[in-house]
């Protein structure tokens, strides 16, 4: 091993640290809540994403891509298993965990000589069994399930959701849980009740802890690549809490929305903090000669939030662009998100596809880069992406499948069928009519029948 390492050294002075092992390092990240619109490379007027902006310039521009469901939880496991989160048992947020014996890429990539590490959400299960933790957690929880239990070497995890500015923090008497401003120095507040964890009864000082949540979660994992880089590969899932109510922005990043209302600020505003902190991310790539890295960036659905044209309740800021629905809801604008593949080692700048990908897509290809075998025995329902990046292909080769409550969806080249109750279904050529429109179910009887 000493050997190993020395010489992997030596060739690192004439060669870039990445191409040290052979092997590409691998990078999940996710922002929270998310819409397709909610970034300037999709044409929002006013939200400025720069360093989003160059990494779809850069890499490979996905302008139709999926999340798994049209709430985080179930999407969040579709990316770690490859399965649609129906079969993993994660149907809703806050419903079931990622079972120990379920496909994960942390634990597979781990067997292949990855260091592993976990930043920012989690979501796939509870985090202490001793203390009333977030959403879930407590004594004797059934759904306790851990990143440090499920293949990941260094975590630094909260269980769901935080502001997205002192993320400990509750000021005294909020009454808007949407978003506040950020909280003034001696401003009286209250501990918000989600810890971030680093292990099993591990919980971080929630006093060490204010300012940018999304900083605090990149300055852990640009950490780990110090730390883990240079002789050996890593894989890393970096899951955003922003911008997922409530949205809080730090004064630096109000200031860039000056003159709109408080809630635009506080969206946007963590928004562009994901964005820096994405810019600090691709800047230590650079600097460690890390080409040969796998970036993968999506949101985990649509934008929280009735749409603010139709006047409803608990109105939202975040765009789902010039689509039908949002979060919670399985037409266009709750299940496509922005979604971005860079890899400068394999990709050259400039490209965008509009073929159909889903974040079920990361496992299957994951295992076919590192050309390992998915077992007959583990059901894959997602499809590698290699042949898209290698430019082989444009177009999928297999269905997707969605469902969320009662809600249902089965989408197929062009095609997509569509049902609120279940039951009733209609078709959409989401090409020619991205919007959902025009219900072709009895122009197209044939293919209404076919994907029915």
């Amino acid at each position: 091993m000493k050997f190993t390492r020395s010489f992997a050294f030596l060739l690192g002075v004439f060669i870039s640290p990445s191409f040290a092992h052979e092997k590409p390092n691998v990078i999940l990240v996710m922002a929270d809540d998310q819409g397709w619109g909610d970034t300037s490379y999709n044409g929002h007027p006013n939200l400025k994403t720069p360093n989003l902006d160059q990494l779809a310039k850069e890499g490979l521009q996905m302008n139709r891509f999926y999340a798994a469901s049209a709430v985080c939880s179930p999407t969040r496991g579709s990316a770690i298993a490859g399965q649609n989160p129906i079969r993993l048992g994660i149907p809703y947020a806050n419903t079931g965990h990622l079972k120990p014996d379920a496909p994960n890429l942390a634990k597979l990539l781990k067997q292949q000589g990855y260091r592993t590490g976990h930043f920012g959400k989690w979501h796939l299960g509870t985090l202490s069994k001793t203390i009333k933790d977030a959403n879930r957690g407590g004594k004797d929880d059934k759904h306790y399930a851990p990143p440090w239990d499920l293949g990941f070497d260094t975590c630094f995890s909260t269980e769901s959701k935080v502001p997205t500015w002192d993320p400990m923090a509750l000021p005294a008497g909020q009454k808007d849980k949407r978003h506040w401003n950020a909280l003034e120095e001696g401003a009286e507040s209250s501990f918000y009740g989600t810890h971030y964890w680093v292990g099993e009864g591990k919980p971080v000082d929630p006093k060490t802890l204010s300012g940018c949540d999304s900083k605090l979660i990149m300055d852990q994992a640009l950490s780990f690549i110090e730390k883990n880089a240079d002789d050996q590969p890593i894989f890393m899932v970096i899951w955003f809490h922003a911008p997922h109510w409530p949205v809080v922005a730090g004064p630096e990043y109000a200031a860039r929305y000056e003159g709109h209302s408080d809630f635009e600020k506080n969206y946007w505003g963590c928004i562009s903090a994901i964005d820096d902190q994405m810019g600090r991310l691709k800047a230590k790539l650079k600097e460690k000669g890390m080409q040969n890295t796998l970036l993968c960036y999506a949101s985990d659905n649509g934008p929280e939030g009735a749409d603010p044209k139709t006047q409803g309740r608990r109105q939202g800021i975040g765009s789902a662009g010039h689509f039908t629905g949002r979060k919670r809801s399985l037409n266009e604008g709750g299940i496509r998100v922005p979604g971005i593949i860079h890899w400068p080692a394999k990709i050259a700048s400039g490209r965008s596809s509009d073929s159909v990908a889903c974040t079920t897509d990361y496992y299957p290809t994951i295992c076919e880069v590192l050309s390992l075998p998915i077992s007959e025995d583990s059901i894959c329902d997602g499809t590698s992406l290699l042949p898209l990046i290698e430019e082989k292909t444009t177009t999928r080769n297999k269905p997707l499948g969605f469902a969320i409550q009662k809600q249902r969806a089965w989408m197929d080249g062009d095609y997509k069928l569509l049902s609120k109750n279940g039951k009733d279904f209609q078709l959409y050529n989401i090409k020619s009519d991205p919007a959902e429109k025009t219900d072709l179910a009895t122009k197209q009887p044939e293919q209404f029948q076919k994907m029915l």
